[in-house]
């Protein structure tokens, strides 16, 4: 089937400010955790250098804090948006008779254009490449029943990540014996080492161009070799998990789904306490010399059981999320990240460049020097910030400057960039 010629961006009155607010959020969230983790350089240092940074009690506290309320829990509310994004687009394609294919392949091309020069010209760790990719492979899933999604749900989110676990643990054991396979590991994890060190000292460097040669060095060379399988396949768990929200309206109608909100939050607690506190102390333990994956069989599954800490302690977010958005005072309060929400490519986009301004070498240079509290202080200032700049924007035009990039490649035309004489720019308070 053609597509119809009056496809075209959503207007402002068309958008769930629910949903931006909601992404707004995440955004911080997963701005938050770039920073502590790969932006300051502490997934690059030495365990010593990184545990010195963090031993005063202030820095263990803060450190423990970011492990059980936002390691992978945004990142993983991030992934569920996306899928659930999806599914909206995908029932007003099929409101106007019209396949998603088309329309749907030509945006994840261009965000995976975005996301490949957002690699080289700023940073490593993005993330927009990978959800292009894994974008194409929902396309499979959109006339796919409720169960058979579901199933997949666990198969990629737990069974792969379990799998894959497994193999790493035991396969070379099998093949080449306990000896072989511990000396294997050891050559391996000091190679990463290396490597590491090696990104750590370009991202040191007071040249640019040096900077930004390590960083696509590593991106090239080392990215592929960490658990991307694992990784991706559950971030395609995550978007399915989106689609299915998507379909039940679960965030577009909460007050009929509210008891259903409810739940979700009881079960959340249920999977995400004891999720994130098993991993918790088994880092703690492992701090203290009393855990040692390499020995200590049982740790193939830890992997497991922390997705599912992940998944509860984002579905509790968002289940509160949803609840607290229905009370009058809470959602005033709340819908003041929408705009961000609404400009989260662009936001996602200024964070990197802003942070290897803070970060790199050739900037402020705090790269491998701060310790956690005041990386979290540093990401929340910035975000901070974002907030009134995406409101004055927004006050404005229609789109975030990248927003209107990818709009504009996506639909073959340049999208006017000012409202209309008359509408509302930014969704009124309700």
């Amino acid at each position: 089937m053609s597509e119809p010629t009056h496809a075209r961006p959503v207007d402002v009155s068309e958008r769930v400010t629910l949903l931006d607010a909601l992404r707004g959020f995440a955004l911080c969230g997963v701005f938050v955790s770039n920073s502590f983790m790969w932006f300051s350089g502490r997934i690059l240092l030495p365990r010593a250098q990184a545990q010195a940074l963090s031993a005063p009690p202030l820095e263990t506290a803060v450190s423990s804090l970011y492990q059980f309320f936002v390691n992978q829990k945004f990142v993983t509310l991030f992934a569920f948006l996306f899928g659930l994004g999806f599914s909206i687009q995908l029932q007003r394609a099929e409101a106007r008779g019209a396949s998603i294919v088309p329309l749907y392949s030509r945006r994840l091309l261009v965000l995976l254009g975005i996301g490949v020069t957002h690699i080289f010209a700023l940073w490593a760790g993005d993330v927009l490449s990978t959800y292009a990719v894994l974008g194409f492979a929902l396309l499979l899933f959109r006339q796919r029943s409720d169960r058979t999604v579901l199933a997949w749900v666990v198969v990629l989110m737990f069974g792969v990540p379990l799998a894959v676990s497994a193999l790493q643990r035991f396969g070379p054991i099998l093949l080449h014996g306990a000896q072989a396979a511990a000396e294997a590991a050891k050559a391996s994890e000091a190679h990463a080492a290396q490597m590491r060190a090696r990104f750590l000292e370009g991202l040191s460097s007071d040249s640019f161009w040096t900077t930004q040669a390590a960083n696509a060095r590593y991106f090239l060379f080392v990215l592929p070799q960490a658990n991307r399988l694992t990784w991706m396949s559950a971030v395609l768990g995550r978007f399915l998990l989106g689609l299915l929200a998507g379909r039940h309206l679960l965030l577009r109608d909460v007050e009929r789904h509210r008891p259903w909100h409810r739940r979700l939050l009881v079960w959340g607690l249920v999977l995400g306490v004891p999720g994130n506190g098993t991993g918790l102390v088994v880092q703690r333990l492992r701090l203290a010399g009393l855990v040692d994956p390499a020995k200590d069989t049982w740790m193939f599954a830890l992997p497991t059981v922390q997705e599912l800490g992940y998944l509860g302690l984002a579905a509790v977010y968002v289940a509160a999320f949803a609840l607290l958005f229905q009370r009058e005072r809470w959602r005033r309060v709340m819908q003041v990240l929408a705009p961000v929400g609404r400009m989260a490519l662009t936001n996602y986009l200024l964070q990197s460049a802003v942070s290897i301004c803070l970060y790199d070498g050739w900037g402020l240079g705090f790269v491998g020097e701060l310790p956690p509290s005041r990386c979290v202080a540093l990401s929340l200032a910035v975000f901070a910030l974002q907030v009134p700049f995406s409101h004055w924007w927004l006050s404005r035009f229609r789109f975030g400057p990248a927003e209107w990039l990818w709009r504009s490649l996506t639909y073959g035309r340049a999208q006017p960039m000012r409202p209309r004489p008359g509408s509302a720019v930014e969704p009124a308070a309700s």
